[in-house]
């Protein structure tokens, strides 16, 4: 074996580990061994969204502050053609999960999520902040009231605090899917539901005859549509050209 062979080989070998590294660390790589050879940036959104507060080591998180510069880099990556989510999570910070769900909204290439599993609390958001959405058969979505922990102060302007940070999650939704604001609300401040909690729980198919998602669907579906996509936006630029 030559010694550009060799050189050539150990570059590949560093490639893959840095793959898989950033796979390990921040759940996100890229899809390129396609016939079409279009070029996929995969991210996963599994357990909770953490914030400014690191959660405990046992804990599956999805940490915004390597998101965010993930997907900055990605705008900036004109070798990148679209971007698919992979959604598994519990919810979590609020300002975190909008922010990763604005920047998302806020990519120029062809954006697709599915769901597969839950997609709770903010996770809702972040389902709906892509170009288009699917969720599997199985899959559920929860829309509930904003919580808070730690010491809450009783006075009126908490109140107004919380309808705040739920109006920015009820409008960031209705306007990012087919349900409108206030039937978002009406799920949200659901009664009849969850024996000890408001909001509501939806199921596979439910999602889309709300308005959430766009399509019951697995990864062949989702991949389907972004290479659709991905197509479209080639031959508009094209003509634009």
């Amino acid at each position: 074996m030559s010694r550009n062979q060799d050189e050539q080989k150990q570059t590949k070998q560093e490639q893959e580990a840095a793959e898989n590294e950033k796979m390990q660390e921040y759940g996100q790589m890229t899809l390129e061994n396609n016939g079409g050879k279009k070029k996929i940036h995969l991210l996963s959104i599994i357990g909770e969204v953490e914030g400014h507060e690191n959660l405990s080591g046992n804990a599956k998180a999805t940490k915004y502050d390597h998101v965010l510069p993930q997907l900055a880099a990605l705008e900036d990556d004109d070798s990148v053609e679209g971007l698919l989510v992979l959604l598994n999570t519990s919810g979590g910070d609020v300002d975190a999960g909008l922010a990763i769900a604005e920047m998302i909204a806020s990519l120029s290439m062809p954006t697709v999520s599915l769901v597969l599993g839950g997609s709770h609390s903010i996770g809702v958001p972040l389902a709906v902040s892509t170009d288009y959405s699917f969720i599997v058969p199985t899959g559920t979505m929860m829309v509930h009231p904003v919580r808070m922990s730690g010491m809450v102060i009783g006075a009126s302007q908490t109140y107004e605090y919380f309808n705040m940070i739920q109006d920015r999650i009820l409008s960031f939704i209705s306007t990012h899917s087919k349900i409108a604001y206030d039937q978002v609300k009406r799920l949200m401040l659901n009664t009849k539901m969850l024996t000890r909690d408001l909001g509501t729980v939806l199921v596979g198919q439910e999602n889309v005859k709300e308005g959430l998602i766009d399509e019951v669907g697995g990864i062949r579906e989702a991949l389907g549509k972004l290479y659709e996509m991905i197509e479209r936006n080639s031959s508009d630029g094209q003509q634009i050209l």
